[in-house]
């Protein structure tokens, strides 16, 4: 993935580096956490004694993901702000995981542009926009997970990679691939899966950790989206549904009880595009959009160009401010615009 060029480049920046900040984006998911801990592990282990890398998150990560070695060592931005600032302040590189631009941290966006030590930009999201020393960017990866590990490869790390790096890499490429069903024809994701498992990783396992782990009334909730709320517009083989912060609080929501559910939609047969339009459980007036696609139509332009947002050609999101029933009519018409492709 690397030239030789970059390969000494990477060397030459991580070298004299002692105090290292991994950082990724905000509400992060499998990808965001299994790249950074695996990263952070990989630079403790071949840096110089007294090395300090510590990951830092904007927010929490989903219960279904605190199970990952070294998670809960990561220090927590709206928990501890004062901490994170001595982080940066102390800092003498960032490495920004899994997000394109520093508005991706949201409540911590302020805070890494002021910070002055140089920027690693590791990631696989469409039109890169960080100032950095190195952008790695390959949007045609799976996973910044994936990417993580063609560099520790090619590093010459793999001999000692850990059971816990080769854990968190492989939860980050199953996650944001859907257990593989999406973002993973090239055959080379096999061979690294087949890698990692040389390194003891059990596949079945994780995906019972992520993927079995939710609470009853969790299930009752994703229940309630698919009998209730989901609109199916058939003609055009694209399906939404809408979720307010009161259909929420009467399932007691918990971060991370949705996870995966726009993707339900995109089993019926023929489906191209499946949204989810839910409102955001502490801000008003705020809704948080995820696009799926399938079946030749791809919904990344259309995140761009409704929904203030972008991702992967059939793994997208977006922010709206309006209201709900606002929210709506800008679904309908995203599809009704692309009725052609549909």
């Amino acid at each position: 993935m690397l030239s030789d060029a970059e390969l000494e480049q990477l060397r030459s920046i991580l070298a004299p580096k002692q105090n290292i900040v991994v950082c990724c984006h905000k509400s992060p998911d499998g990808d965001a956490m299994g790249s950074s801990l695996a990263w952070a592990s990989y630079l403790r282990r071949t840096g110089d004694e007294g090395r300090k890398v510590t990951v830092v998150i904007p927010d929490s990560a989903p219960d279904f993901l605190r199970w990952m070695q070294g998670y809960k060592d990561v220090v927590r931005y709206e928990k501890d702000k004062e901490l994170v600032q001595t982080l940066l302040d102390e800092a003498d590189l960032v490495c920004c995981l899994d997000f394109n631009m520093l508005s991706r941290t949201e409540m911590m966006q302020d805070v890494l542009a002021q910070c002055e030590a140089p920027r690693l930009l590791i990631d696989h999201h469409i039109g890169p926009d960080i100032e950095t020393v190195m952008s790695i960017s390959h949007p045609e990866k799976s996973s910044t997970s994936e990417m993580i590990f063609r560099i520790i490869e090619q590093m010459g790390g793999y001999d000692d990679m850990t059971r816990s790096e080769a854990d968190n890499i492989y939860c980050g490429m199953m996650t944001d691939t859907g257990a593989f069903t999406y973002n993973s024809t090239d055959p080379a994701i096999f061979y690294i899966i087949g890698r990692l498992m040389e390194k003891g990783v059990d596949k079945d396992e994780i995906y019972k950790k992520v993927y079995h782990n939710y609470r009853m009334l969790a299930l009752k909730l994703r229940s309630y989206v698919i009998w209730r709320k989901l609109r199916y517009i058939k003609a055009l083989h694209a399906a939404y549904f809408t979720l307010t912060k009161a259909e929420m609080e009467r399932f007691h929501y918990l971060k991370g009880d949705l996870e995966g559910l726009v993707n339900e939609p995109l089993q019926v047969r023929g489906m191209k595009l499946s949204i989810s339009l839910r409102e955001d459980t502490e801000q008003d007036n705020l809704v948080l959009v995820s696009l799926r696609s399938s079946n030749g139509f791809h919904c990344e332009e259309m995140a761009r160009t409704y929904f203030n947002g972008g991702g992967h050609a059939d793994a997208a999101g977006g922010k709206l401010y309006c209201s709900i029933k606002e929210a709506e009519a800008i679904a309908n018409k995203a599809i009704l615009a692309y009725r052609g492709k549909l």
